[in-house]
Formats: C-alpha cells, structure tokens, sequence
C-alpha cells in the first residue's frame, strides 16, 4: 500500500458553508470546489410531482409518492432491530419499514405526525410496505416539487439533499457561460450549455424519463459532447505539443544490424510487418519523439519489428528500453532479444524486481556505463537507482496493461532517463483496439497495424463443451499429449478473490496429475514466485512437462509451438478479448490445433453472446468491437484505474458520431480560437496533470 492510499482526502477550503465532514465526503467524490457540482450529474430521476391515494399507489408500478398519518410506530428488536410505522390516508394503510434506526428517525416517526413518502411499494409479511422509503414531516396543504427529483452520485453518510442544495447553489453561483462558438453549436446542431445544464438537474414535470434515463435527450447530447470534446483537445494539445520537443535522430544507416537480427530470427517479414517496420524507421530518423502504437492480432509477429526498431536505434550508436508488464512476458521477450542480438555482439541485459541484489546492481552498472545496449524487464526499469548513458527508444509491451495514466506519464520518465532529450516510444498491444476507442483513448498517438498473420500459421479450431463432458475432455488431453503435444488447461477466473482463483489451480493440478497418470503435468500461477514460475514455463517450453496448468497469467506472451491444445475451464466467467487472447496461446506451430470452451450451464445472455463471438470468430478486432458493446470503454482500456479523464457521461459506442464531430472540433478550436480552448478544459479538466496539457 502506498503512504497516501486509503488516507482521506484533505478538507476543501473552497467549499463554503458546509461542515468539516460533509466536506471530506464531497471530496471523496472528486468535488472540491462549489463548481464542481454542476457537473456532478444525476444517475437517474424520481418523479415526486404527483401524490397519489394510498389505495391507488399500491396499483401503481414503480416509486410513487404518497402522503398520511402515523397511526402506529413500534421499534422490533428482533430478528434485526428496525423501526415500523403504519401511515394512513383516507382510501387506506402502509407501512414504512426502517433498518438501522437512527433516533432522529423515532423522535419524529410518532402517531400523529403527518409524512409524505416515496419509494417503491412491495408485499409484506404484514401488507404493503415501502422499505427505506424516502420521506419528510410536512404540514396540511405542503406543495409537492415544480421538477423532478435528481438522484446522485453519492457516498456513505452524504445525503441527497446535501446534493441537490449544493447543486442548486452551484447552478446560481458559478459561471454558467458558454465555451464554445455559437457557429460551432449552430453546425453540430447542439443546444447551449446553461439551459441543459439547468434542465439535467433539474428537469421540469413531463420531461421525457426515457431519454432522460438513455441519456438520448439533447441536453445529454451537449454534455457527452463537450465532455468528448474536452478529452480530444487535451490528447490533441499533447499531440501537438510533442513536435515542440527534441528526441534523438536514429539514421537507418547501413541497416546491417537488422539484417543480422532477421537472419538469426529465421524468417522473413510478412508483408505487413515490413509496411510497419518502415513506418517506425521513418519516425525514428526525426527529430520529433516517435509516439506510436503498434497494433497486431495475437500471433502476428509485433516482437520481431520491435527489435527492428531496436536494431536502428542500436546501430546509430543508443540504447533501447525494452519493458513487459510482467516478470513472465518480460523474460520471454528477453530471451528472444538476447537469442537475436547474440550474434551481433550486442548486450541485451535483464532486469527485473525479483533479481539477487548482486545480479541487479551488476545489471544496473552495465546500463548506466552504456556497456548493455539494450535492457529488457518489467517497471523496475524506470524505477529510482536505474540510470541509462544514452537511452534514445522505449518499448512498451502490451501497453493497455499498464494504463493510460502511465502510458502518458511514460514519457517524463524515458526523458529524465534520456538526459533531457526525449526518448522515442514505441507502444505494442495484441488487444485489438476499435476505432472508436482509439479516437477516443488514443488520438495524441499515431497508430500502425499488422493485419495478417504470418504464413504457416493453423486456424485454431474452438470448441464449446459443456462442463458435464469433462471427462471427455481429459480423455481428449490425456490422448493428444501421448501423441505428442502438448496443452494448456487454464483454471477459471475468480475476480471477487485471488486466494481462491489460486486455490482452484493447484486443486486442478493436483486432479489432473491423479487423472492422467505418465503424463507430466506442470503448474503456474502469479503468485509464484519467480523462479518457480520460469523453472515451471521453462520445462514446458522445453517439452518436459506435456500438460501446464495455468492461471490467465499465461494470457500474453507465452510461445510455446508444440503447445496445440488448450481447455479452459468456466470460459463464461471470462471477456471476449481475454478468450481470444488465451486462444492464441495455441496455433503458433504448423500443427492443426484447438481451443475447448468448456463452460458451466446454464449461460446468461451476456456469456452466451461471448461464447458465440469467439466461438464464430478469430478476427481480433471484430471480436473487440463486440467486446467494447458488451463490456464498455472503461473496462477495455483500464481508464478507470488509469487517471485519464474518464468518460463519465459519453460512450464512444452509443456516441459515434458526436465522437467524430468532437475530433474535427478539437482541431480547429486549437488552430482558430485558443481561448474557448482554455475556457473549455478549465471547466471540464480543471486539473488536470501537466503530461495531459503537453
């Protein structure tokens, strides 16, 4: 745990009027200021502008509201402690049930007090109730609301009507103004900001819930745009700003070197990866710092044009980061980057968290004296104590796993570690990425892709099996090993505990070993450490063990062509990008090979969705288009853990087309009207770190 983590977030002094900690709680939302609320949006509406009968309301679907008399009120001690109370109008009776009485609650629930309550009315042991109703003491004749009642984002012990006071103060007090050019609302036919705003939060009797609640209402539509806007014109500026900086010009040269490395690879390039590799070579001879995405499915060949850029940086006299974001995908990648480089004389060092100290600090003196020219490990490479004589390229494996916060923040790292000059940054993914996620997570970035595997590659053949047919399944195992391949049989993905998940894997082996007797059967998981873990993957990589029972921690990188059969248990439990990526494991040798689904009946919707997809497809970016409907944009790309400004109101599926006409916004905002720019990210992206504005 870091120092800071779990440590409640300082007071706002900004936030007046309200008390010490109903401000840690607004802070714990991200609200520090009064303006911020304006655009802390309602979740969804309640529609308390009608008082119905209490006879009529227990008819009526959904939250009503209803108003009476307490005629009874009585605290039960058992079997939980909670507060009843019957109110009675004069068509008939229900009851208010409260758990976790609070004594405010009991002074003013008393027979004869008048409440009006809403909430939804359900049949109970006793008649109709409402369970932890919304309600209020009211006099005779009280008026009911002029708007629906908003519902927001809250957090433990901050009331709505803490919210919707502030946000009613907020909308009063704070500037209200427009950012944008009116030919550009007039053009992209949107409505102004004050008057959604104010209609968001607080819509008038007969506003249409429905679009309301899909977020289809044009007053949705102006927020989802201005806050794609505000996301485009951050990564833009910082896209802009990079031709403003210096990084190292790599000559190609004579090249020799990456010829040396492609002969000892022993293949030639696909005629994709060589349109790819020339992409990067060309970016490298600049002076502007290279910021790319490489793109391929699983399988394409991305390792090899990585070490084509590497040879460049190399042969014109830098070195070359090479980073993984785990110890077992950063091994493998060294291994191949020493195997290719061994004969060119170039050192390729190691350096992971785990090394000996002596073997570490050995690493660490090689890197910095320039002596290694290229090193390859996880995140300790850019750790405090590592320093570089002349690094001019960083490689970034399966980028997405590290977050988009980082990615971005990369960059100070690779400069401070370049002597001030900007390294080049080369960012691969094997998670296809959807176009509209890519402009919208991705457009300070120029992005290549490899669209075709390389020849001698099987389709993998998928099949569906149900888990009451797993005998079957071993017994298709326990033959194919004898035959001589190998298999993966990864254990099921348990998200709520890790300890379980790693539980489930050693059962697994531990049954398999007793069910399929002369076979060898090996086992890996993340919590192993280290060098169990490679002693685990090297026996397999070298055919010593037929069968490796996993955890998803063989996802990415692990290539193993012998290996032509996978089974993954309660493949239902997992997302489609996961799946596709777990079945490229296998079809990476010339043999015919398949990947067996075998899932737990009965299948939800969702899950039955995903097991079609993957089932009917291998394109990779189909099957991430349909991840990205299925799933959502956050959960694709890790922005939610990531720190980039998160779309908490646009979705660039739903919202294709104001993402488009975000993205041509943004560039001529930036060309033509620098100060709606400034107004515009001030309000969406107050603060916003100083890797975000370039």
């Amino acid at each position: 745990m870091s120092r800071n983590e779990g440590v409640a977030p300082a007071v706002p002094a900004a936030f007046p009027g309200v008390s010490e900690g109903v401000a840690r709680r607004l802070a714990l939302l991200g609200l520090r200021r009064p303006c911020d609320l304006l655009l802390h949006l309602p979740l969804r509406y309640e529609d308390e502008t009608r008082l119905r009968p209490i006879a009529q309301a227990q008819r009526t679907p959904g939250s009503v509201v209803v108003e009476g008399v307490v005629s009874r009120a009585e605290v039960r001690p058992r079997p939980r402690r909670m507060l009843t109370c019957t109110i009675e109008d004069d068509s008939g009776a229900i009851q208010l049930r409260f758990v976790n009485v609070h004594p405010a609650q009991q002074r003013s629930l008393v027979p004869g007090a008048r409440v009006r309550a809403s909430g939804e009315i359900r049949p109970g042991l006793l008649g109709a109730e409402m369970i932890h109703p919304r309600w209020r003491l009211v006099a005779p004749g009280t008026p009911l609301p002029d708007r629906l009642t908003p519902v927001y984002p809250t957090t433990a012990g901050l009331a709505q009507a803490v919210l919707q006071r502030l946000a009613t103060r907020a909308l009063e007090g704070c500037d209200l103004s427009d950012t944008l050019p009116p030919a550009l609302l007039a053009r992209w036919g949107l409505q102004a900001f004050e008057p959604s705003l104010r209609l968001l939060h607080a819509p008038p009797p007969g506003a249409p819930l429905q679009a309301l609640a899909d977020r289809s209402h044009p007053a949705w539509r102006r927020i989802a745009f201005d806050e794609l806007l505000a996301q485009q014109l951050a990564m833009r500026a910082h896209r802009r700003a990079r031709s403003a900086r210096r990084a190292f010009a790599l000559p190609t040269g004579r090249g020799s070197l990456a010829a040396q490395v492609l002969a000892a690879a022993g293949f030639m390039l696909t005629e994709a990866q060589a349109r790819v590799s020339a992409q990067i070579a060309r970016d490298l001879e600049r002076t502007e710092p290279m910021q790319r995405l490489l793109q391929g499915d699983v399988g394409s060949g991305k390792t090899i044009v990585a070490a084509l850029a590497a040879a460049q940086a190399v042969e014109a006299g830098y070195q070359v980061a090479v980073m993984a974001p785990t110890e077992l995908l950063a091994e493998q990648t060294h291994r191949k980057f020493a195997g290719w480089f061994a004969g060119a004389g170039v050192e390729v060092a190691w350096l992971a968290g785990s090394l000996p100290r002596r073997q570490r600090e050995a690493a660490t003196a090689r890197i910095a004296s320039g002596g290694a020219a290229i090193a390859v490990g996880t995140h300790a490479l850019f750790q405090q104590g590592v320093a570089f004589a002349r690094l001019a390229l960083a490689i970034v494996d399966e980028q997405h796993r590290f977050g988009v916060n980082q990615r971005l923040a990369l960059r100070e790292k690779v400069t401070a570690a370049s002597a001030g000059q900007e390294a080049h940054l080369l960012m691969m993914s094997a998670t296809p990425i959807p176009r509209t996620l890519a402009m919208a997570c991705y457009a300070d970035l120029d992005v290549s892709v490899i669209d075709a595997l390389p020849p001698g590659r099987t389709p993998v053949a998928t099949r569906l099996v149900s888990a009451a047919r797993r005998e079957e399944v071993i017994v298709r195992v326990r033959d194919a090993c004898r035959q001589g391949a190998q298999a993966y049989w990864v254990c099921p993905l348990i998200e709520e505990s890790e300890a379980l998940q790693l539980q489930t894997a050693v059962d697994t082996h531990a049954a398999l070993v007793a069910e399929l007797p002369g076979l060898a059967v090996g086992l890996v998981h993340g919590r192993q450490k280290p060098a169990e873990k490679a002693a685990a993957m090297g026996a397999f990589q070298r055919g010593e063990t037929q069968l490796l029972v996993a955890t998803t921690v063989i996802e990415v990188g692990v290539d193993v062509p012998n290996a032509s059969l996978m089974v993954i248990e309660h493949a239902e439990r997992m997302g489609l990008a996961q799946l596709h990526q777990l079945r490229g494991r296998v079809g990476r040798g010339a043999a015919q090979s398949s990947c067996i689904l075998m899932y737990q009946p009965p299948l939800g919707p969702i899950a039955r969705e995903r097991l079609r997809v993957v089932y009917e497809s291998r394109d990779g970016f189909e099957i991430a288009q349909r991840d990205l409907e299925l799933r959502g944009p956050g959960e694709l790309t890790g922005a939610r853990q990531s720190g980039l400004p998160l779309l908490r109101f646009a979705d660039p599926v739903r919202d294709a087309s104001l993402l488009e006409a975000a993205a041509g916004a943004a560039d001529t905002l930036l060309d033509h009207a620098p100060a709606a720019v400034e107004r515009h990210l001030a309000r969406w992206l107050p603060d916003a770190p100083a890797w975000l504005r370039g």
